[in-house]
């Protein structure tokens, strides 16, 4: 079968026990705040399919509108390669976003090649689709009442984190990306674009996607002086568990509310290292 133009450098690509547990790991429970946050079902188009998004609305939270009262920034949640089969996981990562005061859209990207996981013999394959299906779902985004378009961010997990980069690439609306553990596509490798602010979290030991995904990344942000932090969790695999999903959770809301709030600077080029 031939390789599409982008390329994604997994390591051998099937699911390992800790990839399955991966989206339980990925965001700090906070259930007095974001227990009472239900997902609205709705949908728009890709490729003449009909993609699904748990929309989580914005529940108080600082992060505050532009200046009129109603609009508020928001974020595209694009799962791993897990898909759906672990959502519960996903959704309390967006109940956790939404209850920092930001719109969260759960997008099911996987609708495209109307699969519930990934099937890994054609990763190469769909990985073009996938990602037209994220640019579509940040146009769509950009249009929804109450959605400031200025302020964009993705939160992508392990293919998710690949398809954020590789739609950030061509879509300058995204300005701000949430890296778990998230693979870099070799045209990213080659062709070295300017990416948005990144917060990149990764786990010393993990088997899935090897940290030095993560080192590379740092590397070209820190070649084209993009803003971003970077927090490499030792002896963490594909997934954190205890304190450091507490931490990874902070620091997800502090980055957020710095490159999403309407004071941030677009042209900030301050790093944060851990």
């Amino acid at each position: 079968m031939p390789h599409s133009a982008v390329e994604v450098d997994f390591p051998p690509l099937r699911l390992r026990p800790e990839s399955a547990r991966t989206s339980q790991h990925i965001a700090a429970p906070r259930l007095a705040e974001s227990g009472n946050i239900d997902p609205q079902m709705q949908s728009f188009t890709s490729g003449g399919r009909r993609i699904e998004v748990e929309w989580f609305a914005a529940s108080g939270g600082s992060a505050g509108g532009n200046g009129n009262g109603t609009s508020r920034p928001a974020v595209l949640l694009l799962h791993g390669a897990d898909g759906l089969t672990f959502a519960e996981g996903y959704r309390l990562a967006a109940r956790t976003i939404a209850a920092l005061g930001y719109h969260v859209a759960f997008v099911h990207y996987l609708d495209r090649t109307s699969d519930r996981r990934v099937a890994y013999t054609r990763l190469r394959q769909d990985f073009p689709l996938w990602a037209e299906t994220v640019r579509d779902a940040v146009a769509w985004l950009a249009d929804q009442p109450g959605i400031d378009a200025q302020r964009l961010g993705i939160v992508g997990i392990s293919l998710g984190a690949a398809l954020a980069f590789t739609t950030a690439m061509t879509e300058p609306r995204v300005r701000a990306i949430v890296d778990y553990f998230g693979p870099l596509p070799d045209e990213l490798a080659r062709e070295r674009p300017r990416l948005p602010p990144t917060l990149i979290l990764h786990g010393s030991a993990d088997a899935i996607v090897p940290v030095s995904h993560a080192r590379a990344l740092e590397r070209l942000l820190l070649e084209q002086g993009t803003a971003h932090e970077i927090k490499i969790y030792e002896g963490q695999g594909h997934g954190l568990t205890g304190p450091a999903q507490l931490d990874a959770a902070a620091r997800v809301a502090r980055f957020l509310g710095q490159h999403l709030q309407p004071t941030v600077a677009e042209s900030s080029t301050s790093f944060a290292r851990a």
